[in-house]
């Protein structure tokens, strides 16, 4: 490892939560509950449940091994220390590609709520967001924390007011829920794969490691904390949109919160919606730049990434070459990509991130183990099974591109050994 300054620890139990929340609200409330529905219809219930469970799994794994290793770089770290190199760099790999792609959807999902109507102006406004809170990570990780805490206070009060509305009139579908699962058993995995996307924001947590204040006990608290309270907001949010859309017309919207507002004669809350799903996409963005930034430093400490991407900013203690370069890749993704195919490139990538992690986990033992092997176990089989299920095009996209980063770092171990 090269000998590089160390991040500052500024960050108490508060902050590494609200980081968490600002990464999973503005992705998964805004962005998978469409094709969740498309994929499973009622059975999108049965998807969350399971995404839960799966995302349960790994963010127990997270914590006891942020426990034991509290440094920049998440599973990136922990797998190269419990499984070898190359373990840890296909986690670092997945996460850091996953992750740009994330990055792209929800700036595109920013754009798609600010500015309404499709062209270059709303692309040109996805780039923009991407810069600006790059900017904003450069300048270190409390504004960062300033800025999620900020952005997830008003994303839950605008929920919370659509929810209580919406629920107010209309509690319930109308007549009988009736168990329509278009996909099958399939389609419920599959909307699982695509929900699991929304849980993802815990990795932020994990990957700061290094600028969390007494991270042993903070992180596995703010990482289960983080995860409860999301849990809890996606199903509320989710029977909300049912409630007031059905599955079918669920499936069919672009902008389910605000079509739902407007199925149930609350046009006025229409421009809330509207405000509040572009601040939490605002708030998803600014967590994940953070998360991806901070991964990039550990891969390129270990010279899995150019080295020079590990300095650190002498004042702002940020590092801010990574943080430079993440932005521009993710800027370039948000001018070209998909939304809905970024967040199923972005759940394949991600799932092999946390495969990684159950199975460096279930390597632990005596006072580092805090939880079951049987956890771990089942975080690995759930992780493969999601991925696999997952849209085709996501999959054969999210292994081509891990199998082109692991050929590139052979090809460079190689030269590096001929030099």
């Amino acid at each position: 490892m090269t000998d590089t300054p160390a991040l500052a620890r500024r960050l108490g139990t508060g902050d590494a939560i609200v980081l968490g929340l600002a990464s999973m609200v503005g992705a998964g409330v805004f962005a998978v509950f469409a094709p969740a529905a498309g994929a499973a219809g009622w059975g999108l219930f049965a998807g969350l449940a399971l995404a839960a469970l799966v995302a349960w799994a790994n963010a127990t794994a997270s914590a006891q091994l942020a426990a034991a290793y509290p440094t920049s770089g998440g599973t990136y770290v922990y797998g190269r220390e419990r499984l070898g190199e190359w373990w840890g760099f296909t986690a670092g790999w997945g996460f850091v590609v996953g992750k740009t792609a994330s990055s792209a959807a929800m700036a595109l999902t920013f754009a798609s709520y600010a500015l309404p109507g499709q062209g270059w102006t709303q692309r040109a406004l996805a780039v923009a967001a991407v810069l600006a809170l790059g900017a904003i990570n450069y300048l270190g990780v409390t504004r960062t924390a300033l800025a999620a805490r900020l952005l997830v206070a008003f994303t839950l009060a605008c929920l919370a007011v659509v929810v209580v509305a919406v629920l107010l009139r209309q509690p319930s579908p109308a007549g009988t829920p009736v168990v329509d699962l278009p996909g099958g058993p399939y389609g419920v995995l599959q909307s699982a794969g695509l929900l699991f996307f929304a849980f993802a924001g815990y990795a932020r947590i994990a990957t700061l490691g290094e600028e969390v204040r007494d991270p042993r006990r903070t992180i596995p608290r703010a990482i289960l904390a983080a995860l409860g309270i999301a849990v809890v907001v996606y199903a509320l949010v989710g029977w909300t949109l049912v409630a007031a859309l059905g599955p079918a017309g669920l499936a069919a919207s672009t902008a389910p919160l605000r079509d739902a507002v407007l199925a149930v004669g609350l046009e006025p809350l229409a421009p809330l919606v509207q405000v509040g799903a572009a601040v939490a996409s605002l708030g998803a963005l600014l967590a994940l730049l953070a998360g991806i930034g901070r991964t990039a430093l550990a891969m390129a400490r270990n010279g899995d990434l150019p080295r020079g991407l590990a300095a650190v900013h002498p004042r702002f203690r940020s590092p801010h070459r990574a943080e430079v370069v993440i932005s521009a890749l993710a800027a370039a993704a948000a001018a070209t990509l998909d939304l809905r195919g970024a967040i199923g490139f972005s759940s394949f990538g991600v799932l092999a991130y946390y495969a990684v992690a159950n199975l460096a986990a279930f390597t632990q033992s005596g006072d580092e183990r805090r939880w079951p092997r049987a956890l771990n176990v089942f975080g690995v089989v759930g992780c493969v099974v999601l991925a696999a299920t997952l849209p085709w095009p996501s999959v054969v996209a999210g292994a081509a591109v891990l199998g082109v980063g692991v050929v590139a770092r052979q090809v460079r171990r190689g030269a590096g050994r001929a030099a």
